[in-house]
């Protein structure tokens, strides 16, 4: 069932948008490294390799939700006709206005706001910045926007509509752009989103439109850029880490152990559902006068290491985000197995890469057994059908596992050593 539905959909190709939002991320580390204000590559490449574990799981988990829809659509109230410019209108206000509801729902329900604080994770707004979604947000989205298919939304519409959204929000993230009045009064700006991703207590649950304002101004959730005020961004209690698998799940604990601490099921369950700040006695999303008080300036979090291990997790996040390109090519025709081996090797690495960022002592060994595994796979089945390409990613991994296996050895002797003579 699966495979027939993923072979009669052509999903929207956000490939050259995807490559594009990249080289416009190149260009502003390239800007600012020009007028002095250089960015953290680090907190860039944790945006970066969410983005890439996004994209690699974007197009399975559409496929899951599509026999959902269709089976609802059976049932809708009315018939839009396709070629009819008031139903694309139309489409694009439903889901506009969906959008607003469920992006709300993300940050006042606390389960949801487990999946969509890795959006809210960096500490620097940029254009990357755009790229931190959880792999599990594609799903819950998809299947909170399900009632469109009642009121008669093609399927093909709600997607292409969805893949415009996200285009639409790429360029809101970065902090070049200043006011701009008066398209601001109507239509969502990076002076409007920045304060959405404030931490400041003022910046909370605010501005959640994507692409008109008119929503946050009919629903009371708008709050204008404050020129005397600096807005610090990331979450109000920030992960100390750049690990992107750690930043896709930490909070789903958070979640649990705060609903167990609670003495009543009732209160485990509001611990749940209701806002991320909540706490007994207190309102459904919690005491705005007992949210941390998060002012400027705050500390990031900001580990140093070689310039060569960067540069390695930068090449290394390159290639994985080719395979997760190549992922998307040969999907609609692959087996499952091949599937979830190119997932499964994908969401290993940007795993481990991301881990040496935080200097993390098991990073060296698992790094190679990661690039000894991918040329047991490489020796026996062709990875990308690419000769040339194969052959230099077979080498690639070679040299990889050569010095990974060569330092763990050397530093792990070291430190035998060293215990001994103590």
């Amino acid at each position: 069932m699966l495979t027939t539905t993923r072979q009669r959909y052509h999903f929207p190709n956000l490939s050259q948008a995807v490559q594009l939002c990249f080289v416009i991320s190149a260009l502003e580390f390239a800007v600012r490294w020009l007028v002095g204000r250089p960015l953290r590559l680090n907190e860039a490449f944790c945006s970066i390799s969410c983005g890439i574990l996004f994209e690699a799981f974007r197009v399975v988990i559409s496929g899951t939700v599509i026999i959902e829809y269709e089976w609802l659509y059976q049932y809708r109230l009315l018939d839009w006709p396709w070629d009819a410019l008031y139903t694309w209108l139309t489409a694009f206000l439903l889901v506009d206005f969906s959008y607003y509801w469920i992006h709300r729902a993300y940050h006042e329900v606390n389960i949801l706001w487990a999946l969509h604080q890795v959006h809210h994770g960096s500490e620097d707004y940029i254009f990357t910045t755009d790229f931190r979604v959880s792999i599990f947000q594609r799903a819950v989205t998809l299947n909170l926007y399900t009632p469109l298919a009642l009121v008669g939304i093609p399927f093909p519409a709600l997607l292409v509509h969805l893949s415009l959204n996200n285009i639409y929000q790429f360029w809101l993230h970065n902090t070049f752009v200043g006011k701009l009045r008066p398209l601001e009064w109507v239509i969502a700006t990076p002076s409007f989103h920045r304060v959405h991703h404030g931490a400041n207590n003022w910046c909370l649950d605010k501005n959640h439109s994507s692409v008109l304002v008119l929503w946050d101004h009919l629903f009371g959730t708008y709050e204008p850029e404050r020129e005397d005020t600096e807005i610090v961004y990331g979450l109000t209690q920030q992960p100390q880490t750049h690990n992107a698998l750690y930043h896709q799940f930490f909070y789903f604990g958070e979640v649990f152990r705060k609903a167990r601490s609670m003495s009543t099921w009732t209160d485990s369950l509001k611990a749940v559902f209701y806002g991320p700040g909540w706490t007994p006695g207190s309102p459904r999303l919690g005491d705005p006068a007992k949210f941390p008080d998060v002012t400027a300036p705050r500390t990031k979090y900001d580990p140093q290491i070689p310039r060569w291990q960067l540069l390695y997790v930068g090449s290394h996040l390159v290639v994985t985000a080719l395979l997760q390109q190549h992922l998307l090519t040969l999907f609609s025709t692959a087996s499952w197995v091949t599937v979830m081996v190119f997932l499964v090797f994908i969401t290993c690495s940007v795993g481990l890469v991301t881990a040496m960022m935080d200097g993390w002592w098991w990073a060296g060994p698992a790094e190679a057994v990661r690039c000894i595994v991918f040329l047991l796979y490489a020796r026996s089945l062709f990875v990308t059908h690419v000769p040339a390409l194969d052959a230099a990613l077979t080498l690639f991994f070679s040299l990889c596992a050569f010095f990974w296996t060569s330092h763990s050895l050397a530093h792990g002797y070291a430190a035998a050593k060293t215990q001994k003579i103590q």
